[in-house]
């Protein structure tokens, strides 16, 4: 049998461990394996403007806004779509599953068109979707670049629209 004082010296033991050494703890964050440059990107197509610090766009012309702006609203609609395909079929192997002589099943599973007009609020966990699908479907649709693996830092190369600095 246990005695009850070798217990209690035991968590007393514990207790004065965690107290002297819990300022040299860490955490350690999941890292995707991209490089600051490409989270950029990424950040930037799914977020828009809103992935932009006040001193980014304080110094931003209008017409790279524009253009920000623009691949934002591409890229809403594209992962609205995907989102809406991954829902279908998920539904139509519920149906299939669980009713499989049904006529309402045969009527579901003949519509797999996405209707562009419904917005999918289901999240990206919910629907099992990954960061690497969405950059696979960014890079299909020419959201991000073709290169984006190989992209380690931003390039200095033309084209691109220079930063104005307002007064």
């Amino acid at each position: 049998m246990i005695k009850p004082m070798y217990i209690m010296e035991k968590l007393k033991k514990q207790v004065r461990n965690y107290q002297l050494y819990a300022g040299k703890t860490y955490v350690q964050y999941e890292q995707d394996g991209y490089t600051a440059y490409q989270n950029y990107l990424y950040k930037r197509a799914l977020y828009g403007l809103d992935a932009l610090t006040e001193k980014e766009l304080a110094t931003m012309c209008s017409k790279k806004k524009q253009r920000i702006i623009s691949v934002y609203k591409r890229a809403q609609i594209t992962l609205n779509k995907f989102k809406q395909q991954v829902t279908i079929k998920y539904s139509n192997q519920i149906f299939e599953t669980l009713f499989p002589n049904s006529p309402i099943t045969q009527f579901l599973l003949a519509d797999t068109e996405a209707d562009e007009k419904f917005k999918n609020t289901l999240t990206f966990k919910d629907l099992g979707i990954e960061k690497k699908d969405i950059i696979a479907i960014f890079i299909a649709e020419g959201i991000l670049p073709r290169n984006f693996f190989d992209l380690k830092e931003m390039p200095n190369q033309l084209p691109r629209l220079k930063n104005e600095v307002k007064a």
